[in-house]
């Protein structure tokens, strides 16, 4: 990624959880936390991965999340970025977390046996 692409990234992330936390109303979506955003080499397409704090109710955030892209995207444009274009979101579940959760576990285990 490119210093541009990783910079403008950055400025969707920060925006993007603005949006979640002060204009969307259900309760649900506003407990998620963006951790990161690929963006397309165009800046097109926006791939934006995120957590939940309620693990079981992980789908149900995602589905709400790609349902109200549409209006997160409306709302980045009013914000009037440094962007020409307002890419087409697509909300993603970062198991990076629970995955190096997993990797923890696994360590302690290991020196547990030791």
């Amino acid at each position: 990624m490119s210093i541009k692409t990783e910079r403008l990234a950055n400025l969707l992330v920060k925006e993007i959880s603005e949006i979640l936390m002060t204009e969307i109303k259900d309760e649900d979506i506003k407990f998620v936390t963006i951790t990161h955003i690929d963006l397309s080499s165009d800046l097109s397409y926006a791939k934006v991965y995120c957590t939940v704090l309620d693990n079981t109710k992980k789908d149900k955030c995602i589905d709400d999340l790609n349902g109200a892209s549409n209006f997160i995207r409306s709302e980045l444009i009013k914000r009037k970025l440094e962007m020409r274009k307002i890419p087409e979101l697509n909300f993603k579940y970062d198991d990076s977390i629970d995955y190096g959760n997993n990797i923890e576990k696994i360590i302690k285990q290991i020196h547990k046996n030791d």
